[in-house]
């Protein structure tokens, strides 16, 4: 078994003070979802300052544990309309534009390809090892984020699909989604349909969806704030793509969050209360506005389950430099987990926007007017590792090697290198003219499985 470990000092640049009214605060009914501490909660208003990147409120919000059903009671709580309590727009000091991070990243992979629980358990504990990596703000149990990436454990997944009610086919022949959803009932009815009508429409099969079992019994009041219900859908391959699953689950993602931007009013790169976590046949992520501990402890239920297995995982502590932590920005995201800053992170993402109207895929097995659907390639509210995640996930999908993608994007100070091999360097030079770099990461972790 191979295990890596990675972390880097964090920037210079403190997170700012900032303490406007806040005025996106939404009364919904959040009861207990399976069970609720009996502290009740009190009259004043939450949310009322930000102090840092925490909101600051009334003491007493009681915490919740979110099981198979996503029943409300009549116990009204004032909660965020969105994964997160960052401002859409500049707001003092604070301007979105600069939001980067700088972060512990590690992973642990079985050399032999063997699924195994300790292989979870070791990444789990290597996480909280690097808890000095991440951070916290004026609330000590509301982390900045913490999640892992495996590959799917298949065995499990077969058990609960059949405690919900569906068979699930043998690996490679299906794709697991991870969701946050809307804590409102009727935004998250309707996100899930469209979801299921854009898959059927693509010609695939929804089989089920299932509850992720959460505990946010120690979580802070932050984190609970703007907390979304999770959800996992299973749905199967289309037989009218010619392309490989990947790649389906790839454009069903694009597409359906176009789709679900406009029938939920999102606004690109404003406020949202839905996002997909991953979509894939061969990897799941969980994540949230987490201490590393908390996920080890097990927020989610699946990670404490010894039928919960896995060859590799990757896992991510965020320290947000000068940014606010959200839930999805958490980390590892759906490609990588990054630890550092995107220096030229502007420059890259209009570069990018540029060259939307050239885009040209053979791989991916669309027309012109069908690739225009997957646009924009980045996200506008992601982050820059988010940003950094997207183009290289699509680089990959149309047919780049992994290391070719990486190349392309973090290229090496390849110039003046006289030792270097001219045709490495003629390589990058070729790169060159086809893509700016994204100069500033400390380190970048990938998944890059051959395997189910």
């Amino acid at each position: 078994m191979a295990s890596v470990q990675s972390s880097a000092l964090p920037s210079s640049l403190s997170k700012p003070y900032i303490t406007p009214q806040l005025s996106a605060s939404l009364l919904l009914k959040r009861g207990k979802r399976c069970s609720a501490s009996k502290r009740p909660p009190t009259s004043g208003p939450l949310g009322k300052r930000f102090f840092g990147p925490r909101l600051r409120g009334t003491e007493g919000l009681p915490r919740v544990s979110q099981a198979d059903s996503h029943e409300r009671s009549k116990r009204s709580l004032l909660v965020q309309s969105s994964l997160s309590a960052v401002p859409e727009k500049p707001l003092g000091l604070y301007d979105p534009k600069f939001d980067k991070d700088s972060c512990g990243v590690g992973f642990v992979a079985e050399l032999s390809g063997e699924c195994s629980r300790k292989t979870v358990t070791d990444a789990l504990e290597m996480l909280v090892r690097m808890s000095h990596r991440g951070a916290c703000g004026c609330e000590s149990n509301t982390g900045d984020g913490a999640g892992i990436l495996v590959a799917l454990p298949h065995e499990f997944y077969q058990e609960v699909a059949t405690e919900n009610g569906f068979e699930l086919p043998p690996p490679g022949e299906y794709a697991v989604g991870m969701f946050f959803l809307p804590t409102s009932e009727s935004r998250r009815l309707e996100s899930k349909h469209v979801f299921s009508k854009v898959s059927e429409s693509l010609g695939h099969t929804v089989l089920g969806w299932r509850s992720v079992p959460t505990d946010n019994s120690d979580l802070g009041k932050s984190a609970i704030q703007t907390e979304p219900v999770i959800e996992q859908v299973f749905l199967t391959p289309s037989p009218r793509s010619k392309v490989d699953l990947e790649r389906q689950m790839y454009i069903l993602r694009r597409i359906s969050m176009v789709a679900i931007r406009a029938a939920l009013n999102l606004q690109h790169g404003g406020v949202r209360d839905f996002y997909i976590c991953s979509l894939s046949s061969r990897t799941v992520v969980y994540k949230g506005q987490l201490k590393p501990v908390q996920l080890k402890d097990y927020y989610y239920a699946d990670l404490g389950n010894e039928r919960f297995r896995s060859y590799m995982a990757l896992i991510h502590s965020r320290f947000s430099t000068n940014t606010f932590p959200t839930w999805d920005r958490a980390q590892p995201m759906r490609v990588l987990g990054h630890n550092g800053e995107i220096n030229t992170l502007q420059g890259n993402v209009n570069w990018m926007k540029a060259r939307e109207g050239l885009l040209k895929c053979q791989e991916l097995g669309l027309s012109k007017n069908e690739l225009k659907k997957l646009l924009p390639i980045v996200d506008a509210s992601s982050s820059d590792s988010g940003a950094f995640d997207g183009v290289l996930e699509l680089l990959v999908r149309a047919g780049r090697s992994l290391p070719e993608a990486i190349m392309m994007m973090i290229p090496e100070a390849w110039q003046n290198d006289k030792n270097m091999d001219p045709k490495r360097k003629d390589l990058y030079r070729y790169f060159s003219a086809l893509l700016e770099p994204w100069d500033g990461p400390a380190l970048i972790s990938c998944n890059y499985l051959f395997r189910y």
